[in-house]
């Protein structure tokens, strides 16, 4: 959520069971506007928090100019002090889904997969698995840097319009966007996946009457599988929109409808929960 949006937002999130002490919100919205004025973002975000055993991670992100390809991501421990969240490297791409311990708090610390969890099932070659020399320690920064570029690909939503591609390929908002009607709205294929598209360009123009490339170059999440991992639901007579994401439990969507606010944040562990396949 948009951080001088933070307060409001935080209300809205309190029907979705999110709550932040008034004190801390204040500050951690301070915190997030001198982020912002210090790296000259055009706007900066609260992304939401991971938990962990000794402190939790809070996320924040912003964006100078495209608000897809340029967000520089930060972490704190305490909510006003930020540190730059590095980019997710190979190693902790692969041994992240494979870490089943919780989260400690220490950005600093190195988990010895093998010893917690083996990855690889017993007299079998672990090159079929990866490509190049086999890791074993998985330092905790990678692996949130890891654990945030899956939930940004999987979870990560906008509704559609709010986003629009230029001709030189830059990804801007959208000043026009007035916000999705109650109709739209209930509907998944108004909710694209905030992300580099992973279908072919032609996929939404094949499915929607009123295509548009300049706002629909996205992923639509109503193509998820399995169907049913998104939960939408509406509130204050339909005046609002939730969605919840069932892989990722914690992250959560909303939209005010006819208007341009909407936001995401997570508050879990940091676990996506494999098991959805056979809960639906």
């Amino acid at each position: 959520m948009e951080c001088l949006k933070l307060l409001e937002t935080l209300d809205i999130f309190g029907y979705a069971g999110v709550c932040v002490g008034t004190e801390n919100s204040q500050l951690l919205q301070n915190s997030l506007i001198i982020l912002q004025k210090e790296n000259h973002f055009q706007k900066c975000y609260y992304w939401g928090k991971i938990y962990g055993v000794r402190n939790d991670y809070h996320i924040a992100f912003g964006f100078e100019k495209d608000c897809l390809n340029d967000q520089v991501y930060y972490y704190s421990t305490d909510g006003l002090n930020w540190l730059l969240l590095p980019k997710a490297n190979k190693c902790a791409r692969f041994l992240t889904p494979l870490t089943i311990n919780k989260f400690e708090g220490d950005p600093s610390i190195a988990t010895n997969v093998y010893n917690v969890n083996p990855p690889f099932p017993p007299n079998e070659d672990p090159k079929k698995y990866y490509d190049g020399p086999i890791p074993k320690e998985l330092k905790e920064e990678d692996r949130l840097a890891a654990t945030i570029e899956m939930i940004r690909e999987d979870a990560i939503i906008i509704p559609r319009g709010a986003w629009f591609k230029c001709p030189n390929g830059n990804v801007i908002e959208n000043l026009s966007f007035e916000g999705l009607g109650v109709a739209d709205a209930s509907y998944l294929k108004s909710y694209l996946h905030a992300r580099s598209p992973q279908q072919k360009w032609n996929t939404n123009l094949l499915t929607r009457p009123d295509y548009n490339y300049a706002i629909d170059f996205l992923d639509t999440i109503d193509m998820d599988v399995p169907l049913g991992c998104w939960n939408l639901q509406f509130l204050h007579g339909k005046q609002s929109v939730i969605l919840y994401n069932l892989f990722w439990p914690g992250m959560t969507f909303y939209h005010k409808l006819h208007s341009p606010h909407y936001g995401f944040l997570y508050f879990g562990h940091g676990k996506k929960n494999m098991d959805i396949v056979f809960m639906l």
